[in-house]
């Protein structure tokens, strides 16, 4: 038995996630007070409509803009966490912990298992609706689409 430790992947992904989340709350309140400098931009990483919200933020309209998105930001924070939580889980080698939303808009690019590795440990996320399945790797589509996911075959 070797004395090196096992590191418990869990315990890191809760201790980077608690690192990088955001609280529904503060932006909502940075969307309301400070809404027209961007700040509620700047808080979800999205720097470059903070800026372009700073440019204008003389105009009034930037103002009118931040109340309007203090209603949208809870639904805007929960996505940036899901994001945070896929890229932490993903660097860590593991899937998102059970209970976790799977986050929306967000393209999830996984390689290819090698020859030896069973498939069944590659990641799949559910698809919404209609299904088809690749003659060629088997893999499940969403219906409509003419490639493949996995492999790029025609469908």
């Amino acid at each position: 038995m070797s004395g090196i430790p096992i590191p418990n992947t869990q315990a890191m992904f809760y201790e980077q996630y608690e690192a990088v989340r955001r609280d529904e709350v503060v932006g909502i309140l940075l969307a309301l007070f400070l809404g027209t400098f961007g700040v509620h931009h700047f808080y979800l990483r999205r720097t470059g409509l903070g800026v372009l919200y700073c440019c204008f933020f003389w105009t009034g309209i930037t103002a009118v803009l931040g109340f309007i998105e203090c209603f949208f930001m809870p639904s805007r924070v929960r996505e940036f966490n899901a994001i945070q939580a896929a890229g932490i889980a993903a660097a860590l080698g593991m899937s998102v912990p059970a209970g976790w939303g799977w986050p929306v808009n967000m393209n999830i690019h996984v390689p290819p298992a090698a020859a030896g590795t069973p498939q069944a440990a590659s990641v799949a996320l559910p698809l919404a609706g209609p299904q088809v399945t690749c003659s060629r790797c088997q893999r499940t589509n969403v219906a409509g689409s003419r490639f493949c996911s996995a492999c790029g075959a025609a469908l």
